[in-house]
């Protein structure tokens, strides 16, 4: 059975923001600091080891494109600086939490380095990428899940829209499985901007981004 279609968009542009699937040499040191920063990763597992993931950025940084269509970098639309990850993809349809018989559903996840904190980028990122799939996909359950222990999560959640449907265990840690439906994300407005091109090049790596 092939997978269901995702967000094809190569880069998605916001009031401050870019969305891209493009990696540079210059993002190397950002993605590093995203996967090893203990404070960003609080909730997600804790820290990655440093050679582990300096080998996983350089592979994808050579490739020149993130790893699969739905995975994008959070930049400054200015600067360019890479400000977090995001992504939009299927969730496996043999990992816990599911609001639909076969899995499978989009679901959104994202992470801002520390220095990006508390100025809204990532409730902005948000809007702009399920802005972007919902004028793409037809209507849809999409999921949000994060450790309940992570209140500042659910919180942006709930600003966005998606509310709580129940909680699981996984990665050692009770989670909160949330969800909107993909219409509700639509006519929007806004200044969202979505270029559609083919990427060059693609990865077949797994992992952030």
């Amino acid at each position: 059975m092939s997978q269901p279609p995702t967000l094809s968009a190569t880069e998605i542009t916001s009031r401050r923001l870019v969305l891209r699937r493009a990696v540079h040499a210059t993002d190397r040191d950002a993605l590093v600091e995203l996967s090893t920063d203990p404070e960003v990763r609080a909730y997600l597992g804790g820290p990655r080891p440093l050679g582990e993931v300096e080998q996983h950025v350089d592979a994808v940084v050579a490739a020149g494109v993130t790893s699969w269509p739905g995975s994008y970098l959070i930049a400054d639309n200015i600067t360019n600086d890479v400000l977090g990850t995001l992504m939009l993809a299927r969730r496996p349809a043999d990992s816990p939490g599911h609001v639909t018989e076969d899995g499978g559903e989009l679901e959104l996840g994202y992470v801002l380095r520390r220095g990006a904190w508390g100025a809204g980028f990532a409730g902005e990122a948000a809007t702009a990428a399920l802005r972007a799939a919902a004028g793409e996909l037809p209507d849809q359950p999409v999921l949000l899940v994060t450790q309940s222990a992570n209140t500042r999560s659910l919180k942006l959640a709930a600003r966005l829209g998606f509310r709580p449907v129940g909680t699981f265990e996984e990665f050692g840690a009770e989670q909160t499985l949330c969800t909107a439906a993909l219409s509700t994300f639509g006519d929007g407005g806004g200044t969202t901007s979505i270029r559609t091109k083919s990427p060059v090049s693609r990865a077949a790596l797994s992992g952030l981004p």
